[in-house]
């Protein structure tokens, strides 16, 4: 990438306006830049954060398993119902960090192959009760299931932390009014990023540092 012709000054100003949620078009007033100029820059820290994202180490423990929809204008159905949404699956170990990746369909057979990639076996996986997660039952792993049409939680048996993940990161995604489908996981690895480094000085500290090594 070319060296950007803004000022240091400036270019902190943008990170920090990023790292505080707020949209490229407001950062762009707020800095006094051209509005087209922070929304590239932004669109560069999304680049970096994506091919920078350390490969995490694969998840032991107690481990919330659980699948979400983005986008579209229908609330979040599975199958038919999730028309024009993006299917995304989420594996968060608890008190630790979560892995994100957006799926084509939410079978089986998509599924567990990611599960078995980034869960170490005798692991113990907590699911709702989908019927995808069927196959955990006879599985290398512990599995528990929640019954969310009767409770969200009992005692330990729950998946309260993957879906607070989900709500952040919707809520986050929420105010840029709509992302463009092929900008879609450069956004979500930004909601991963923030959860797994979620100390507001680290982030900041990150992006400086991935930008003076980028030649911004």
């Amino acid at each position: 990438m070319r060296k950007s012709r803004l000022s240091q000054y400036k270019q902190n100003k943008l990170i920090e306006l990023f790292v505080a949620g707020v949209t490229a078009r407001t950062a762009a007033q707020l800095v006094s830049v051209n509005k087209n100029t922070a929304a590239y820059y932004f669109h560069r820290l999304h680049l970096l954060i994506y091919h920078n994202s350390p490969h995490l180490e694969m998840l032991d423990g107690e481990v919330e398993v659980d699948e979400s929809y983005f986008g579209g204008q229908r609330k979040g159905k599975r199958g038919r119902g999730a028309a024009g949404k993006v299917a995304v699956f989420g594996l968060l170990k608890r008190n630790g960090k979560v892995y994100t990746v957006a799926v084509p369909n939410t079978q089986t057979a998509t599924l567990l192959p990611i599960i078995r990639e980034q869960v170490k076996p005798d692991s113990i996986v907590y699911t709702d009760c989908y019927k995808s997660y069927d196959v955990l039952d006879v599985s290398e792993f512990s599995h528990f299931r929640i019954n969310h049409s009767t409770h969200f939680a009992e005692r330990q048996n729950h998946i309260n932390g993957i879906e607070n993940f989900w709500n952040q990161a919707k809520r986050h995604l929420r105010k840029f009014n709509g992302i463009p489908k092929e900008h879609f996981e450069l956004y979500l690895k930004e909601c991963e990023w923030r959860f797994n480094n979620s100390e507001i000085k680290f982030q900041i500290s990150i992006l400086k540092q991935l930008v003076k090594q980028d030649l911004f």
